[in-house]
């Protein structure tokens, strides 16, 4: 058993109106799981859930802006792949997900928010072995985010470089988006410790991979530069997204090796992520990055990108 006490509805109820629910009083949360919605409070999954004993699952970050979800398609996309490369089996089909991302976005009144995806391994016994786990279980999280103060959007942030590495290909390979983050957090400690906001991860063989949370990019002269995926850099969405952007723009955009120097020596910097959206970086390890301010190119791809999701996406009405 789940430990669900009350269900506020199902996705098939739901859809079949496509009102949602009459005489709730005020609005509050309800939670996707396994098709039915529940209210924020009896939203509960086993204790025996191999997610939240062994972080055994997958999960994906998604944007939803002007009522359109960013990039739907996409985020699907890198999560049948995260759960591919974990052969855990997702119950439900690529339009099932999309019609239920939708649905749960619509149920919470969310035109503008951020949407958390999460497929776990499901109950299982206090054993590791995914095999004991009879069926995965699918949670939908609809609800706002601002991960980062306006101010430091205007100004840019300052980052440093922390002594945690980024997972090897060869044991949890960066690639899979999975509920395991550890790598990240350990990393985010130090940062926090450092008294900023992000950090950048170095891989095994001392090249730049990316940050906690969010993908790095350099502008060089009229070329972009990010780290390549190979140097442990997540496939990120607004990453890809950004890359097409600075192209239509003329830039030349390349995947070469970074290393601490590069950085350093950059005309501008700034960071990618679907939370953070394009995050300007002003000064690295005590290094002012070019004129200390954000920069042109920076300052463009943000007003293309957010000119892009005014346009594109998922209907959610």
């Amino acid at each position: 058993m789940h430990g669900r006490t009350t269900r506020a509805g199902g996705l098939k109820d739901y859809c079949a109106t496509g009102t949602g629910y009459l005489g709730c009083g005020p609005p509050r949360m309800k939670v996707f799981i396994d098709g039915q919605f529940y209210a924020e409070s009896d939203a509960k999954i086993s204790v025996f859930d191999h997610g939240l004993l062994y972080g055994d699952g997958v999960f994906e970050g998604i944007r939803a802006y002007h009522g359109r979800v960013f990039k739907l398609k996409e985020h699907l996309d890198r999560l049948f792949c995260s759960a591919k490369a974990l052969l855990l089996d997702i119950p439900m089909t690529h339009a099932e997900l999309t019609r239920a991302v939708v649905a749960t976005c619509r149920e919470n009144g969310v035109r503008d928010g951020y949407v958390r995806l999460l497929v776990t391994r499901g109950v299982g016994t206090l054993g590791l072995n995914p095999k004991r786990c009879r069926r995965p279980s699918v949670i939908i999280i609809a609800d706002s985010i601002q991960l980062y103060s306006p101010e430091l959007y205007d100004k840019g942030m300052e980052i440093v470089t922390v002594p945690t590495t980024r997972n090897l290909h060869s044991a949890v390979n960066p690639a899979i988006k999975s509920l395991n983050y550890l790598n990240n957090i350990l990393a985010k400690i130090e940062a926090n410790i450092a008294g900023v906001e992000e950090a950048i991860m170095l891989n095994a063989e001392g090249y730049v991979a990316e940050c906690t949370g969010d993908n790095l990019f350099l502008v060089k002269g009229r070329q972009l530069l990010t780290p390549p995926l190979s140097a442990g850099a997540l496939y990120g969405i607004t990453r890809a997204t950004v890359m097409d952007l600075a192209r239509e723009a003329g830039l030349t955009v390349a995947e070469p090796n970074l290393t601490r120097y590069d950085v350093f020596n950059a005309d501008e910097c700034f960071l990618t992520g679907t939370a953070a959206e394009i995050m300007p970086v002003v000064k690295v390890d005590g290094r002012t990055i070019g004129t200390g301010q954000p920069g042109p190119v920076t300052r463009l791809l943000t007003e293309r990108y957010h000119a892009l999701t005014r346009v594109t996406g998922e209907p959610i009405v």
